[in-house]
């Protein structure tokens, strides 16, 4: 199997082209080559696919061998390996993405080569059981959950998967090991949740964390960015447009208010290439 390791952000990614469909040991292959000690490494491997309604479409495996609906760094990846790689050559193409439908993307390049991406990511859903949670609310606002004895509140946003943002005095350095997964498998999330801890810094500047359902603590997510502006829209602290900065680096949010839907622009990079048995 030929693969490319790619990032949006230090989310990283193995990205496999050229199969018709999703093959049927993507989740044993997911644990096996994203281990970062006996694989090749990865929070994720992409398999870049067919689509009957898109030019492409994108299927996710989580390093844990789950499938993740949506992801915004894993989708900016994608869009820089079909045009690098010569595969498609118009700048405004669309990808098919399992929770979150079509989505279009408008490539910016630089020296022929695609240097960020702009993601049309859609309208966030906002009703609390089709996040899902178990909270019967729309939206779901400054929601208290507990675990481990500590209390927290959540806002809950889908981006096409469900995310929790909860803001902290100090995201940066916050402790993601010990909440993240306690709160990642909370029963108020049926399908579990990735989780966000944000510190709005400046109405267009938020502070985020993060850790990801199914792979833990990440680098970067786009989705979960998305999320936190939003959640931040809805709890009046930040403008609709703001820079999320993340440990890896900082994505760009809007949430278009005549069209209700959230853009995300940010880069993605190329690591190396290689093939395994």
């Amino acid at each position: 199997m030929e693969f490319t390791k790619m990032h949006g952000l230090g989310n990283d990614f193995i990205v496999v082209y050229g199969e018709q469909e999703l093959p049927a040991d993507a989740s044993e292959r997911a644990i096996e080559l994203c281990s970062r000690f006996f694989g090749i490494g990865a929070d994720g491997l992409v398999y870049i696919l067919p689509s009957e309604v898109a030019d492409f479409k994108m299927r996710i495996m989580n390093s844990d061998g789950s499938e993740a609906e949506q992801c915004g760094n894993a989708i900016r990846c994608v869009a820089k390996y079909v045009y690098d790689k010569g595969y498609i050559t118009q700048e405004e193409i669309t990808i098919e993405t399992l929770g979150a439908g079509v989505q279009p993307l408008t490539l910016q390049l630089e020296d022929g080569k695609v240097k960020t991406v702009r993601v049309d990511m859609g309208a966030p859903v906002l009703e609390g059981l089709q996040v899902p949670t178990t909270v019967d609310a729309n939206p779901v606002l400054h929601h208290p959950v507990e675990v481990g004895g500590q209390a927290f509140r959540f806002t809950a946003v889908s981006m096409g998967n469900p995310h929790c943002v909860i803001y902290v005095d100090d995201a940066v350095g916050f402790d993601l090991s010990t909440w993240g997964p306690l709160l990642e498998t909370h029963p108020l999330f049926p399908k579990k949740i990735n989780v966000e801890f944000a510190t709005v810094q400046r109405r267009d500047y938020i502070d985020m964390r993060v850790w990801e359902r199914g792979a833990g603590p990440t680098l970067a997510c786009g989705t979960g960015a998305c999320a936190t502006l939003v959640s931040s829209v809805l709890n009046g602290t930040s403008d609709r447009a703001a820079t999320v900065s993340l440990k890896g680096g900082d994505l760009f949010i809007e949430w278009d208010e005549a069209s209700n839907h959230v853009f995300m622009t940010g880069p993605a990079a190329f690591v190396f290439e290689g093939n395994v048995r």
